[in-house]
């Protein structure tokens, strides 16, 4: 065998390789159950996560009410109050940890903290990987949807295997389900559209064909 012919080979045994690798990726995304369509939990609070912001409310004492960052290590920082975790926490039971606080120094504080900007806990954030146009964490929000998470990264690139992609759901166990964005976004399927929960990963892969 010469040169040429053993760059023919070698050529023609990559394809065949690559070609059992897409197709052996697309069956196991064809045996995971379709995603279902509805998802979102009516007893969902938002849960605080590090880059928030929330809006600390003091009655009758308005030098102790300001809004402050929530760090990077899930807590907050106000007057009279300090090194406060804020993580995981919604908005009325941080109030009633800042009133705990605040009770040290002041008679029967009365709190409101409202969330003003969202960012979420990390084990809540929705994350699409792969050939999303823009991958990237997005923050969880109730009653959000596959096209709501598509139109916020910008869809699938030119080389997405589309209806190949998968969703892992880390709220049950990192069970996998398939989903249908070929159809969603290039053929305006919304029947393929599916509610997300907190921690879902959007799994995009490419396609050889």
């Amino acid at each position: 065998m010469n040169i040429d012919q053993y760059r023919v080979f070698g050529i023609g045994f990559r394809w065949v390789v690559t070609s059992f690798l897409a197709v052996f990726l697309v069956g196991c995304a064809s045996h995971y159950p379709p995603a279902p369509v509805k998802a979102a939990s009516s007893e969902y609070n938002y849960l605080i996560g590090p880059g928030d912001t929330v809006n600390i409310v003091v009655w009758r004492n308005p030098e102790l009410s300001m809004s402050v960052p929530v760090r990077p290590d899930g807590k907050i920082s106000a007057p009279l109050v300090e090194d406060l975790p804020a993580l995981g926490k919604d908005s009325s039971l941080l109030a009633r940890d800042i009133e705990k606080a605040l009770g040290k120094f002041i008679r029967d504080p009365v709190v409101t903290v409202v969330v003003t900007s969202f960012v979420g806990p990390y084990s809540e954030q929705i994350r699409v990987i792969g050939e999303a146009a823009r991958p990237q964490t997005l923050p969880y929000k109730q009653k959000m949807t596959l096209l709501d998470v598509m139109i916020a990264v910008n869809g699938i690139t030119d080389f997405a295997d589309g209806n190949g992609a998968t969703l892992m759901r880390t709220a049950e166990g990192s069970k996998q389900y398939r989903v249908r964005l070929k159809d969603l976004m290039k053929n305006g399927d919304v029947s393929a559209d599916v509610e997300m929960k907190p921690g879902d990963v959007l799994i995009i892969p490419r396609s050889w064909f």
